[in-house]
């Protein structure tokens, strides 16, 4: 019952956090997340697993506008980073995401003495199929921010129509959260075919899933993306 109280907590800090992101990028505040500052006492002590649960999403106002974050923003970020290293066992998207919240980190913060780290492996997505490889990006969208060019990017960017084909199947089995992942990717990729309708589509998954903060986020970054505005 505690494990299972526990569990809840985190998931309404990740929440959260992903409200207050959403937040920050649709009023353009891109100070910071306004989430972290009114978490309870309980929450407050689940921040830095929040952080961890949505990468470096966390710091994506940040990112997208080139400007600083707040000095306590990057206290819990770098908390996030240094409590929850990947194991020996973790999977790809594990090894991913914690490379792209030290990435992220050294990025914003001059006082981050930790040295670049080589990427992961990307090949499994080359040989995946293309709902496997939309399930995996869709995963990994905290990566898909104008002029990053790592491993996975690079990947994204080879199999447009695949990424399509995901998106449609996302929207069609109502998987929101994948749909805006896959949304966000596409509107970096070239390629992508005209007749997805790209633009409705985004509409149509902010209708249907936007009370959800995760895929809210999502949408968000993909639209900011699609206007050009960080480009």
């Amino acid at each position: 019952m505690e494990q299972s109280g526990t569990s809840s907590l985190l998931q309404g800090a990740v929440q959260d956090l992903a409200s207050g992101v959403v937040s920050a990028l649709r009023s353009g505040d891109h100070a910071r997340a306004a989430a972290l500052e009114r978490a309870d006492v309980e929450a407050e002590g689940l921040a830095p697993a929040a952080v961890r649960v949505l990468g470096a999403d966390a710091l994506l106002p940040s990112t997208l506008a080139r400007t600083p974050p707040l000095p306590d923003e990057l206290v819990v970020f770098r908390k996030a980073v240094e409590a929850y290293p990947p194991g020996a066992d973790a999977a790809p998207t594990v090894l991913w995401s914690h490379w792209a919240m030290r990435h992220t980190l050294r990025r914003l913060d001059p006082g981050y003495a930790d040295p670049p780290q080589h990427e992961p492996d990307a090949a499994w997505l080359d040989g995946a199929t293309w709902q496997v490889l939309t399930h995996q990006l869709a995963v990994l969208a905290a990566l898909a921010v104008p002029g990053e060019k790592c491993a996975v990017a690079r990947a994204a960017g080879r199999r447009p129509v695949d990424v399509a084909r995901g998106f449609v199947r996302a929207v069609r089995r109502r998987d929101w959260r994948q749909a805006a992942g896959a949304g966000r990717w596409l509107t970096l990729l070239e390629g992508v075919p005209q007749t997805l309708g790209l633009d409705n589509g985004l509409d149509f998954v902010e209708l249907m899933g936007g009370q959800d903060p995760l895929v809210a986020l999502q949408v968000s970054a993909a639209r900011l993306t699609r206007a050009g505005a960080y480009v």
